[in-house]
């Protein structure tokens, strides 16, 4: 069956097919999203399997609502809700899935969402699955997200945002928060790239803008990027919790998650908090060093270089490559136009990220 065969020819001829490729653990990485290196570290996966160790079985076996829900799901729960300042979480199976279960549950028939135009490819999947209206607003731009709340009718508007948005590495405008406020709407924030990032406590945006939740508040962090696990959170007020529990798909129908990530997510949560300072200083010797070399000022630890071509994106990739230093080679659809996303990873010595920030500079 080759149905799809000249869909795949017109991805190779654009310079926009992609492929699983397994690559050298021995390269540099500045590509993947484990920002304080954490999976890396055997002693966080020793913690993890030492919460784990007591109970008789190390799988949920079954879905939240069944009897998948587990004494390690409850305590990273609370761990999660008395860091963060919120009243109640519920742990998913991914951030793919927790903002599937948010946008689809919560939107409902006469409800508008607003939703910005670079939210995360599975927000604007989920807007496509709500009962009510879905307008996208301009990125980060305050006036024109005010503008379509004044104009669009709703029963109720829900707003979604990013803390950190996860190509352009930009910081959500602390003013959204308020227009939420203004216009007694939910407000959805995605703290994928920024929970373990930035922040007094590096919690990310509410704790960098310090912002007390409110009823209205609505937090989603992965376990996948600076907790260097695998899974999700959802942190919210106790009655959307609820309303989440009996109404979204993926808390209903989709198998607990996994124990031994949610053990290394509270894991991590821990090593966090217990090392504030250290990683800060470190996140912003990375942060220097990439301004220094690109001229880009990064809010968190991602660095968007502008390509423009997509030939041009993956030739940069494989040069670096050649060079045992792998970065992200990011095209269309993910991106308006192609750029090389590179990571400043605490992992990855400063001596080394200084080496990678010139030879990009050269094979530009």
């Amino acid at each position: 069956m080759n149905e799809y065969e000249n869909e795949l020819a017109a991805l190779k001829r654009s310079g926009r097919y992609r492929e699983r490729r397994i690559f050298d653990e021995a390269m540099v990485d500045l590509a993947s999203n484990d920002y304080l290196g954490l999976a890396e570290k055997p002693e966080l996966l020793d913690a993890a399997l030492e919460k784990l160790a007591p109970y008789r079985a190390h799988a949920p076996k079954a879905s939240m609502l069944v009897n998948g829900y587990h004494p390690l799901h409850k305590a990273f729960e609370t761990a999660l809700c008395e860091a963060n300042g919120f009243e109640d979480a519920i742990v998913m199976g991914s951030g793919f899935n927790a903002n599937i279960a948010m946008i689809e549950a919560l939107v409902r028939r006469g409800d508008t969402l607003f939703v910005d135009e670079k939210y995360h490819a599975s927000g604007l999947l989920a807007a496509k699955l709500v009962g009510g209206t879905v307008v996208r607003f301009a990125h980060n731009d305050t006036a024109d997200l005010a503008q379509k709340l004044d104009t669009a009718p709703a029963k109720r508007r829900i707003i979604a945002v990013e803390g950190i948005y996860s190509m352009d590495g930009d910081l959500v405008h602390r003013e959204i928060f308020d227009i939420a406020e203004r216009y007694d709407a939910l407000l959805v924030v995605d703290e994928a790239h920024s929970s373990g990032v930035v922040g007094e406590r590096l919690l990310g945006v509410f704790d960098l803008y310090g912002i007390t939740p409110r009823q209205n508040h609505l937090k989603m962090g992965t376990l996948g990027k600076a907790y260097g696990s695998f899974g999700a959170y959802v942190l919210a007020s106790s009655h959307i919790t609820e309303y989440l529990v009996n109404r979204a798909k993926p808390v209903i129908y989709a198998t607990a998650p996994s124990l031994i990530d949610t053990a290394l997510g509270h894991t991590s949560l821990e090593y966090i908090l217990a090392n504030v300072p250290t990683l800060q200083t470190a996140i912003a010797k990375r942060q220097e060093l990439v301004t220094t070399h690109f001229d880009i000022a990064m809010d968190g630890l991602i660095a968007a270089i502008p390509v423009g071509d997509n030939r041009k994106v993956m030739e940069i990739q494989k040069a670096l490559m050649n060079k045992n230093i792998l970065v992200g080679a990011i095209r269309q659809p993910t991106v308006e136009k192609a750029i090389v996303r590179l990571i400043g990873r605490v992992a990855v010595e400063e001596r080394l990220l200084t080496v990678t920030c010139r030879e990009i500079r050269q094979v530009q």
